[in-house]
């Protein structure tokens, strides 16, 4: 279904912030509340630009600082307001927050083995399983669909949130390994209605060029 089509429901544009120094470094950032790098705020003013192109309803974004910075940017061109929701937050990834993946393998290697595994139910020891945040995820879609239902709004968020929403939409089990790219600050879209959530499309990055870059968490 084309973005510009007008199913009846809510739809809500979901946004991945742009990039960070920690982003750079392939360091898993979690809660840790990291700012955006130079190619980040460009990557929000991109995005902010081709985003003029639709009207929202509503601008929501996690609380976390790289989200709100590149959430401000696209309402300070819409001149509206952000909404904080911190349901939208990343996942907590308790011990291996800060850490490279491979620095995760190398200090805590059983912890390492349930990361990779796609554990639904490990939490990092002091974080979130995969369970709970897919849950978390899911009631904040939810209450957003409740409040504007038949709107359109943006949703300003994280990778591990995109990959949960993704997954709901597509039919895909949380386990699996992760065969999509989640690009900082690409519009990817969704439709939720009372049969369930539908991908409308994915990583609209066309507005990006060369400042598209693709790390993980």
């Amino acid at each position: 279904m084309h973005p510009f089509s007008r199913p009846t429901g809510t739809r809500i544009c979901v946004i991945r912030h742009g990039e960070t120094g920690w982003n750079v470094e392939k360091r898993i950032q979690g809660h840790t509340d990291i700012p955006l790098n130079e190619t980040g705020r460009a990557q929000a003013l991109a995005m902010a630009f081709n985003a003029a192109h639709h009207r929202f309803g509503a601008i929501y974004s996690s609380d976390l600082t790289r989200a709100l910075e590149t959430a401000w940017v696209l309402a300070q061109r819409e001149e509206m307001e952000v909404k904080y929701l911190p349901q939208l937050r990343e996942r907590h990834f308790g011990l291996f927050q800060g850490l490279t993946a491979a620095e995760g393998a190398e200090r805590y290697p059983k912890a390492y083995a349930h990361y990779v595994a796609r554990d639904l139910d490990y939490d990092f020891g002091t974080g979130e399983s995969l369970r709970s945040f897919a849950g978390r995820v899911g009631e904040a879609i939810d209450w957003l669909v409740r409040h504007h239902g038949g709107q359109t709004i943006a949703a300003v968020s994280h990778s591990g949130v995109l990959d949960v929403i993704y997954r709901k939409a597509t039919g895909r089990p949380l386990h699996t390994p992760r065969d999509f790219t989640i690009p900082n600050c690409a519009l990817n879209w969704f439709h939720f209605d009372g049969q369930g959530w539908h991908l409308e499309a994915w990583g609209d990055r066309h507005h990006l060029h060369d400042v598209l870059t693709e790390p993980p968490e």
